[in-house]
């Protein structure tokens, strides 16, 4: 069976984990990476604005941002104005759709497959909503997804949201989609959830699980330090 390397990358500045991202798919596109890879990782507090963000869906100023120590990146991923931050797992799969199908719109379809039946191991019932992108439960938004490609290879991905701060989502409009309720896999687990860091673990593998049978893949470690150095140079994969 084709491998998935899973690369945990901890928590990691946001600019850090986009300049890794378009690395490691460059190496996908060229074929040193021979496999399909998914990053896993949490951020410290940032905003992102994807390509079709809308004027006025940012509500809170530079100067506001600043004073809860929020981050703000202008990006090339699909979709609106998203946040991410300590409590989410947040993943970026770079995926050569070429081995799969070359269709975005399938992509994302499957995306939201691989947190949704993730999401069921947890006892939650995940859905999509017509008409929109991510993962909702009984009408409350779990997780946000936006992609990018080039060469059918992807990066970008998903933010899940596991134990965060939901009044983040105050500072936006959260993906451009008004009046919207999010929430969090600690909310919406029964029964309750109990210690945090062991919840991100439950949480980290039925995602995994849910990203290998719906794209048909087998799991693997990858190890994305020598990505990380600042002159990648790396005599073999």
């Amino acid at each position: 069976m084709p491998r998935l390397l899973i690369a945990d990358l901890g928590t990691m500045p946001y600019g850090e984990a986009l300049e890794l991202q378009r690395r490691v798919a460059r190496a996908r596109i060229t074929g040193e990476v021979a496999d399909d890879v998914l990053l896993l990782v949490e951020h410290p507090p940032v905003v992102t604005l994807g390509r079709r963000t809308s004027a006025g869906n940012l509500l809170a100023s530079p100067a506001a941002l600043a004073a809860r120590g929020v981050e703000l990146f202008e990006v090339d991923r699909g979709g609106d104005i998203t946040f991410h931050g300590p409590g989410q797992l947040v993943g970026y799969p770079i995926i050569d759709l070429k081995r799969h199908r070359q269709d975005l719109h399938w992509y994302l379809r499957q995306l939201e497959g691989a947190l949704i039946a993730g999401l069921a191991e947890l006892g939650i019932g995940g859905e999509r909503s017509p008409g929109l992108t991510g993962v909702w439960t009984e009408g409350r938004k779990l997780a946000s997804i936006g992609v990018h490609a080039r060469d059918w290879v992807t990066w970008h991905g998903f933010a899940l949201n596991v134990t965060t701060d939901l009044s983040y989502f105050d500072l936006m409009v959260p993906c451009g989609i008004a009046q919207v309720t999010m929430s969090s896999v600690e909310r919406e687990v029964r029964p309750p959830a109990g210690d945090p860091a062991e919840l991100h673990v439950r949480v980290r593998s039925a995602i995994v699980g849910g990203f290998a049978r719906v794209f048909g893949l087998e799991p693997a470690s990858f190890d994305a330090a020598p990505w990380l150095l600042p002159a990648h140079a790396p005599t073999d994969s």
